[in-house]
């Protein structure tokens, strides 16, 4: 009877969680969490280490029954066999969640930071009136890509177009103050 139970546990939930794998490879992530209430609030917006959810469920079920099946196949004790397939399972839960925890936070935000780009170089894209009198344009690398990004300076001239200049600080969050690279 116990066999069963772990023939029934191993085979329903396997299934399961090669159909959330397959799914997962040719969808997206599906793991939607109904089960999930928790609730993180953290000014760092950080990735918080969800022990319970629907993968770490289904795998902890799959560990218990194909490690009962193995603990009964050596004749181990039903207490022993619990428990060992227990540890098991709750070893895979958190090896998955461990995984899935370091894996977001490998994901990028992408979100740009102007400070990034003080002290960076660039080139000017559309012209930079000088004195303040205006903006211009300024295609700079910042984070590892290409941006055009609003400029001004606080020189006399006028900066033209491929004129190489130095970011020297930002101004209302969102513009650059150049001035021409080398000075």
């Amino acid at each position: 009877m116990t066999q069963a139970i772990y023939w029934g546990i191993a085979i329903i939930s396997s299934v399961v969680l090669v159909i959330l794998l397959t799914l997962n490879l040719f969808v997206g992530d599906l793991d939607a969490d109904a089960i999930d209430t928790d609730m993180e609030v953290d000014a760092d917006a950080g990735i918080g280490f969800q022990f319970i959810s629907l993968k770490n469920i289904v795998g902890f079920f799959t560990v218990f029954g194909w490690t009962g099946l193995a603990m009964i196949d050596r004749d181990f004790s039903l207490i022993a066999t619990i428990l060992v397939s227990t540890l098991a399972g709750l070893l895979m839960m958190v090896v998955m969640a461990s995984i899935f925890y370091f894996m977001m936070k490998l994901a990028e935000d992408g979100t740009l930071n102007m400070k990034n780009a003080v002290g960076r170089h660039g080139e000017v894209y559309l012209i930079v009136p000088g004195g303040r009198r205006g903006m211009g344009k300024v295609q700079i690398n910042v984070q590892g890509s290409l941006r055009e990004l609003d400029a001004m300076t606080d020189e006399e001239e006028d900066l033209s177009s491929n004129t190489i200049v130095k970011v020297l600080e930002i101004i209302d969050d969102h513009i650059l103050l150049v001035s021409r690279a080398g000075k």
